[in-house]
């Protein structure tokens, strides 16, 4: 059994139970991602949420104008010829706080108490080898 071929199958289960839940707040994961990071890594730049989210620049500044039309993010530096500073909105912030709990339904039904015991393992690991790194 390959190591890489079973993580990879677990993680679009994953992800397709994930975009389920994210549907009806019309996010995916991907957008779930870049909020994230704009969330966590105050001043990013373009070229920095793009290497994060692994996406071109190109598609960063597309997908952040997509959130800022939204309403979930803002520049507070809107200025041609200028380096942006985005920020999250209060509303792109509740909109991160309800899919956390998603997320957090996706690890319940993935890896808690109720799901397969491999998965479990790999639950366990993954917060083990985590352990400290991150505060939420």
């Amino acid at each position: 059994m390959s190591t890489s071929i079973f993580l990879l199958s677990l993680a679009r289960r994953i992800e397709t139970e994930l975009n389920a839940l994210l549907a009806p707040l019309d996010l995916t994961v991907s957008r779930l991602g870049l909020l994230g990071h704009i969330a966590v890594v105050p001043g990013a730049s373009f070229s920095d949420l793009a290497r994060m989210s692994g996406i071109t620049v190109q598609s960063a500044h597309g997908a952040v104008k997509a959130l800022a039309a939204a309403g979930l993010v803002r520049d507070r530096n809107a200025r041609a010829g200028s380096a942006s500073t985005l920020e999250i909105t209060a509303e792109g912030a509740r909109l991160l706080e309800a899919a956390q709990r998603a997320a957090a339904e996706v690890d319940d039904r993935m890896f808690g108490a109720d799901a397969d015991p491999v998965h479990r393992q790999v639950g366990d690991a993954v917060r083990a080898a985590f352990a400290g790194r991150f505060t939420s």
